[in-house]
């Protein structure tokens, strides 16, 4: 079977090619810029390509990773990792035995109002103390599992902590390390065995590439003020989302 078989299982016409090229560049600026939010942006269209959005987010956080390696503020990744690692496993518990829409609710309701409350009143607190990685680790680790988004809230930690470069670097490290654990658990499941999907992923590459490229210079033209501003932003974005998915089910 070539690749024109391959794609041809797909059934999306030119539009519907335009739609998810241009889905996937403009989730990838965001996360060039931000170090999340890959779902928030392309989920809406990718609904039923999850896996796919996993794979690409793999490669993306290398990416972003590699160039800016030694940027990375090891005490808080060593700080962030085994709060991620007992939320992961949360997640997967609450998963498997509970339901989570009002969880999925609760938490879309306090990001939201975190980021108004960040917006709206100038003189706040610029650092959050290192006993924050706790919650901010072990929730963020549990919301990637239970929703495949919880890279927002090692934003917000980190961005109270460290500088602009710093904060991306060890964002992308974090980000990096809980997408192998989810694209592990997707391979275990069998989800990549099916060749289209690979393939798919494959033709989607050079439009993630550019939305990185285009991220990262943004990012370079930022204050450190505007970028903590524009993740703010981000993090409002992914709460009014999520509050949505709850009201959609």
């Amino acid at each position: 079977m070539n690749v024109l078989e391959l794609l041809n299982q797909w059934p999306f016409g030119v539009m519907e090619w335009l739609v998810i090229g241009g889905g996937i560049a403009l989730a990838y600026i965001v996360f060039g810029i931000a170090g999340f939010g890959t779902a928030l942006v392309a989920g809406p269209i990718l609904i039923v390509f999850m896996p796919l959005l996993v794979l690409l987010d793999f490669v993306a956080a290398f990416g972003n990773l590699l160039p800016s390696r030694r940027d990375v503020a090891k005490p808080e990744l060593l700080r962030l990792l085994p709060c991620m690692a007992v939320g992961c496993t949360l997640g997967v518990i609450f998963l498997l035995n509970l339901k989570s829409d009002l969880l999925l609710l609760l938490m879309g309701l306090f990001i939201s109002a975190y980021a108004i409350y960040s917006l709206w009143v100038k003189a706040r607190p610029t650092q959050l103390s290192a006993v924050g990685a706790l919650p901010m680790g072990t929730v963020g680790g549990m919301f990637g599992a239970l929703f495949g988004s919880g890279g927002f809230l090692y934003a917000i930690y980190l961005n109270s902590r460290l500088p602009k470069d710093e904060a991306r670097a060890t964002q992308s490290a974090l980000i990096s390390c809980s997408t192998v654990v989810r694209l592990s658990l997707f391979i275990v499941a069998g989800v990549y065995a099916e060749l289209p999907l690979l393939v798919l992923a494959l033709c989607l590459l050079p439009a993630m590439a550019l939305g990185l490229w285009i991220g990262r210079r943004l990012t370079m033209r930022l204050s450190r003020e505007a970028f903590v501003r524009l993740v703010t932003w981000l993090v409002l974005a992914s709460g009014v989302a999520l509050i949505g998915r709850y009201l959609s089910t």
